[in-house]
């Protein structure tokens, strides 16, 4: 099922307009074009081989993770008939050697998926990001690069924003947002492809019987055909699958977070939450929304003045280090009893 809302598109877009844009917006844009002039870019619009050699002309032969998908699913990764499992292998390779295999299976009707996820650019490709990245400076992001042939990414989602730039062939992005959760049928909370829980639902031939309402997460999707040179912003926490359109894809991804590191993962308030909270009785976890919003999602406009600054603690607004550290350290106390 095709859905019907297209991501928005920017054209002739400079950096300031981007960072500009993605300030005061909190859904998907395509920026079209804006990394076209790249060298990367370029050599693959002449060839997916002289993008491959240009690659590996900054590669220092650092082994990178790769994943091998068997062609009968049809470049899906995802589990195990079993869910106890996943149906790819994963090995240390060559970077070499994963673009031999890749090129070996270029021209074949049902190839098998071959992957390189999450790569940090400047540890595997020292040099690539001097003229193939956006320019951040002031967000400082995580830089990395994914390449691989025909692939099927389910949904899922990221607690960092994202600047996708899609550098050579093509890719479809269906992002979801993140309140169409409940629609998505969500897997193992405790192990996933990619570490990241992801939809259950096989987005090219969806089991509406099984999964009636993705039909509503559908609904509220928006689809994203990304060319050579397109870069797409993905917000924080929207559920996003991704597909791999050709022989040979390479994208490059700038994640970065709009709180401090010491702040830690908002994923380690979910999994307390679910140790201490979702058991209880419906009543109680009724009385502990109330005390959550109050405390944690509707506080924007809270007011604390009627406690003394020195004693607001972890009402601190912004929670600044010390009480940061203060917090954890009680966190970590109450947890060893």
């Amino acid at each position: 099922m095709d859905t019907k809302q297209t991501v928005r598109v920017i054209e002739n877009s400079s950096m300031s307009d981007i960072i500009d844009e993605i300030e005061s917006i909190d859904e998907p844009v395509i920026f079209k074009g804006a990394c076209a002039h790249w060298p990367l870019v370029e050599a693959g619009l002449k060839s997916a081989e002289d993008a491959a050699q240009y690659l590996l002309s900054f590669y220092q032969q650092t082994p990178v993770t790769a994943y091998y998908v068997a062609p009968e699913h049809k470049g899906r990764v995802f589990y195990n008939d079993q869910v106890n499992g996943f149906n790819y292998q994963a090995a240390q390779l060559n970077l070499h050697q994963v673009i031999d295999k890749l090129f070996t299976h270029k021209d074949d009707d049902f190839p098998p998926s071959i992957y390189m996820g999450s790569t940090e650019i400047n540890q595997f490709l020292p040099g690539l990001a001097d003229k193939n990245s956006l320019k951040l400076e002031s967000i400082k992001p995580l830089t990395s690069v994914w390449l691989g042939n025909q692939s099927r990414i389910a949904a899922h989602f990221d607690f960092p924003q994202n600047l996708a730039c899609n550098v050579v062939g093509k890719r479809t992005f269906t992002l979801f947002p993140p309140e169409q959760v409940g629609n998505l049928y969500i897997g193992p909370m405790e192990f996933a492809p990619g570490g990241q829980e992801i939809s259950m639902v096989d987005f090219d031939a969806p089991d509406f019987d099984r999964y009636p309402k993705y039909k509503h997460a559908l609904a509220a999707a928006q689809t994203a055909e990304l060319e050579p040179g397109d870069v797409l912003y993905v917000p924080s926490m929207w559920w996003h699958q991704v597909s791999g359109v050709e022989a040979f894809n390479v994208l490059i991804t700038h994640w970065w977070r709009d709180t401090p590191a010491y702040l830690g993962r908002p994923n380690n308030a979910l999994a307390m939450a679910m140790l201490s909270l979702r058991s209880l009785p419906k009543a109680q976890r009724q009385a502990w929304k109330a005390m959550f919003n109050h405390y944690i999602f509707d506080h924007d406009d809270d007011d604390v003045s009627h406690i003394p600054k020195d004693a607001q603690g972890m009402q601190t607004k912004p929670l600044d280090d010390i009480n940061a550290r203060k917090l954890r350290a009680d966190l970590i106390n109450k947890l060893k009893r």
